[in-house]
């Protein structure tokens, strides 16, 4: 999403991602692909292989339109984009598996198991049981809380605080970690409402 290549550097080169799992097609969760391709085109050393990308169905055309290139060949000789499997699959030491969420447009949450442990991660959702699902058990669920905890917020979109805590209380996950409030959002005010919500930390 927006800044995620910027903060991705404070960890690793641009020449080291070893895949790229996209939860959904909105701007503010892909176009950062966009300066990963010009960095894999045109960086040092850029004939490199190419990295996975999975993502909803329709990722490559996306992609392509939103750099302002032709759909064939988009950005495919730098990515390899593939669709969430039905089942899990692997990458690297992470096993993962994708599942639908309530957001509109095809949404994933992805589920991230290595060595005993296990991250959840909502993606952009409404209040959806499998999302509950997807997180049973999970170590760290890290889960949208984009929509303030009021009535009259359009359904079928995001999340509240409490709604994220509810369902981090339900899949019985350790610890709760909230993202996507806005910047004009009340990041104070979804925990609280999480915490009434989710007895962990």
């Amino acid at each position: 999403g927006s800044g995620a290549l910027g903060a991705l550097q404070n960890h690793i080169s641009l020449s080291d991602p070893g895949a790229v799992l996209l939860s959904h097609l909105h701007p503010d969760h892909c176009l950062d692909l966009c300066g990963l391709y010009v960095a894999r085109r045109y960086g040092p050393g850029h004939a490199r292989s190419r990295i996975p990308v999975w993502g909803p169905p329709g990722t490559a055309a996306r992609m392509a339109n939103a750099y302002g290139l032709p759909v064939d060949p988009g950005m495919a000789e730098q990515f390899d984009f593939r669709p969430y499997p039905e089942a899990g699959f692997e990458v690297g030491p992470f096993r993962i598996r994708a599942a639908l969420v309530a957001h509109p447009g095809l949404a994933f949450g992805l589920r991230v198991e290595h060595a005993g442990r296990v991250l959840v991660y909502s993606g952009d959702t409404a209040p959806c049981p499998s999302l509950v699902e997807l997180a049973q058990g999970a170590d760290v669920l890290v889960c949208e809380a984009g929509f303030p905890d009021r009535m009259d917020n359009p359904p079928g979109l995001h999340m509240t605080g409490a709604d994220a805590g509810e369902h981090a209380q339900a899949a019985g996950v350790r610890s709760l970690i909230l993202t996507h409030v806005p910047p004009w959002g009340d990041p104070a005010g979804a925990r609280t409402h999480a915490a009434r919500a989710f007895d962990g930390p």
